[in-house]
């Protein structure tokens, strides 16, 4: 009988260290990034102690980790109706508020309860807080986007869990995400708070990782590849540096994206991400029909609600050329998935496609803003600025294109011909002729053997003075550029010559200067039968104006032209 108690006693021992280990497990499986692994093994314990509140807590983190938010909020809402009140469920609950647009107060709150509660009461740590909890309060505030949680507040709940507990490396994890929340202009601080994670754990894969994607996100190849280096020596199972440098490589490199996508499998999950990455190296190597043909084995399988399979046939029926399939697919993926979960490329993707589809444009300059406030590269925000003034472009909206293209030139340290040109023209289209001038000369100056610069100015001139008048000296500016070459532009030189001569006529009241005008178009391009004309016409107004009448003198030419008209028009070539 005393045998069979201790037997009993001891089995009782073995599963409380399977269900602390189970716990772990799956906060091991989430370090990984295997959120469904983490999920199976969470929700199985919380199955079997539904009350169990640091279970309950950590399923809630898979939810977020797999950005299922509601997930989350309904998981911790239970617990609490459920009469679970406890301080890892009301920081839960907090961090669900934060991440669904709830009151930051009323959140903070929760965490100042959470804290309370967790503060010791006597012994050596008397006084002071759990320094788990506010690793979880600063877990939090580091979840979700840049916009969401309060950077600040959250550092300063980790520095104390860090005094607290100085041999955890998760919480400067938090940390540098919470400083990257604060700005580009902190991410030294960032660099710092993982690199005190790899001194408390040097085999702490995910801290390199991280210092790896800051510099990824400042195009920093050389460091990028330093410290992704080092997160795989530390442990070469960690796969989420694999899939980072999959998708650095997908639009360079398509082998090396295959070489790391591979790895990437191989550590990761087997689970409907997976198929839909390699359905995506399809696309990107141009398989289009491969990867059709995986979403399809998909959507016939396990993964047949999995929401991104409509993004793989967005992206292949619009390089295939079906738009109409693109277009349905697009809306279907962008309207049914949760927003939380759609990522970065896929919005830039429909706005990059959809502004090209006649009618959608105002929708892909809205996925195109939404991309841009997803994306912490800086070097990235002109080309958002330039799709969406291109979209602008095709909605025949002048005032809205030029604005767009005034901010990209704003952040471009260096704008090309294309750039001058692009910024030139929409501000000549806006009726900003001082902008487009300006950026006229400045393309003369940067590239004086271009034809364009020249030409462009004469068209700027002329929209801004009906007279013709402004634009005498940017068509003798141009005239002196294509007499570089008089074979070549002899007809053009002619046709500006015929312009002045009909300003000279018509506005100036000059019929010396435009006589010589048409004598110079004639000249250059005598098989264009109107210049003879106008210029005869020209020469008898003259004659007749200097003959002699009633006995008196007629006098000179200059200042009136009788009524007579020239020809020139203003239009250019």
């Amino acid at each position: 009988m005393k045998k069979t108690a201790l037997t009993l006693l001891a089995l009782a021992f073995t599963s409380a260290i399977a269900f602390a280990q189970s716990v772990d497990d799956g906060i091991k499986f989430l370090y990984y990034e295997k959120n469904k692994s983490a999920k199976e093994v969470l929700q199985k314990l919380v199955n079997d102690k539904p009350k169990d509140a640091y279970a309950i807590y950590w399923l809630g983190q898979a939810f977020i980790q797999d950005k299922d938010y509601n997930a989350a909020k309904a998981l911790y809402q239970k617990a609490l109706t459920d009469g679970v009140n406890d301080p890892w469920i009301w920081v839960g609950s907090g961090e669900v508020e934060l991440l669904t647009g709830g009151d930051i107060n009323s959140a903070k709150q929760k965490f100042e309860q959470a804290i309370t509660a967790t503060t010791a009461t006597k012994g050596k740590t008397k006084g002071q807080p759990d320094p788990a909890i506010l690793n979880a309060i600063g877990r939090a505030n580091a979840a979700g986007s840049g916009k969401q949680g309060d950077p600040a507040y959250g550092i300063e709940k980790l520095k104390k869990a860090a005094e607290l507990d100085p041999k955890n490396p998760d919480i400067f994890i938090n940390m540098g995400i919470l400083y990257l929340k604060q700005g580009g202009e902190k991410g030294g601080d960032a660099v710092e708070a993982y690199r005190e994670a790899t001194v408390r754990d040097p085999k702490y894969a995910k801290a390199y990782y991280r210092t790896g994607l800051i510099y990824q996100s400042q195009n920093n190849k050389e460091a990028m590849d330093k410290w992704f280096g080092d997160a795989v020596t530390a442990d070469a199972t960690y796969a989420p540096v694999y899939l980072a440098y999959f998708n650095y490589y997908s639009d360079k490199d398509v082998n090396a994206a295959k070489e790391f996508l591979d790895k990437y499998i191989a550590n990761a999950d087997k689970d409907c991400a997976t198929d839909f990455y390699m359905a995506d190296y399809l696309f990107r190597a141009g398989k289009y029909q491969e990867s059709i043909n995986k979403a399809k084995e998909m959507e016939a399988g396990a993964c047949k609600d999995y929401k991104p399979i409509s993004l793989v046939y967005a992206m292949d029926y619009g390089r295939v050329g079906d738009t109409a399939q693109a277009k349905t697919y697009w809306d279907k993926y962008l309207t049914s998935e949760d927003s939380a979960k759609i990522p970065l490329d896929a919005y830039k993707g429909a706005g990059n496609f959809l502004k090209h589809v006649k009618g959608s444009e105002q929708n892909a300059i809205t996925y195109l803003l939404k991309a841009q406030a997803l994306d912490t590269v800086k070097a990235n925000q002109m080309s958002y600025y330039d799709s969406i003034a291109s979209a602008y472009k095709a909605m025949n909206m002048p005032a809205e294109r030029y604005d767009y293209l005034k901010k990209s030139a704003a952040i471009n340290p260096k704008m090309s011909n294309a750039d001058i040109f692009n910024l030139g023209t929409a501000a000549m289209d806006a009726k900003d002729y001082t902008v487009a001038d300006s950026m006229f000369a400045i393309y003369r100056e940067k590239y004086p053997d271009q034809a364009l610069g020249y030409s462009l100015a004469v068209k700027s001139a002329q929209a801004a003075d009906t007279t013709g008048a402004k634009a005498v000296g940017p068509i003798n500016d141009y005239i002196t550029f294509l007499s570089k070459d008089t074979v070549k532009n002899k007809q053009i030189i002619g046709y500006y010559h015929a312009i002045l001569g009909g300003y000279y006529a018509n506005t100036a009241k000059d019929v010396d200067q435009a006589i010589a005008e048409f004598e110079k178009a004639v000249a250059m391009d005598p098989t264009n039968t109107q210049y003879p004309a106008y210029l005869a016409q020209l020469q008898k107004f003259k004659q007749k104006a200097n003959a002699p009448k009633g006995g008196s003198n007629g006098g000179g030419s200059k200042g009136s032209n009788g009524g007579s008209k020239a020809g020139g028009g203003k239009s250019s070539k």
